[in-house]
């Protein structure tokens, strides 16, 4: 019995831990979010005012707030990965 509990503990700690893959990908993403916060800043400080402008900064503010969200996720998923025993509900307390 003791054996069967250890070995379940054993695959949620596994599954708990952030791959190599994901520190990769959260990287990337914040990279993303920093160039969409430039570029948003440059079309409004360059672009003359139009219809298709006003557009294309709707989608980076889409695109943007997409990222930060999973971004949000991923910083949540890590603290409760680095506390251990952490829920992810304790997490976002």
């Amino acid at each position: 019995m003791r054996e069967i509990a250890e070995t379940i503990e054993a695959e949620a700690d596994a599954q708990s831990r952030l791959s190599a893959m994901e520190f990769e990908m959260a990287y990337q993403a914040r990279v993303v979010i920093d160039r969409i916060k430039f570029a948003i800043k440059h079309t409004e400080q360059f672009s003359k005012p139009c219809m298709h402008m006003r557009e294309a900064g709707l989608q980076l503010l889409d695109a943007l707030e997409r990222l930060e969200s999973l971004d949000r996720r991923f910083q949540i998923r890590s603290r409760v990965a680095t506390e251990g025993n952490g829920s992810v509900a304790d997490a976002k307390r």
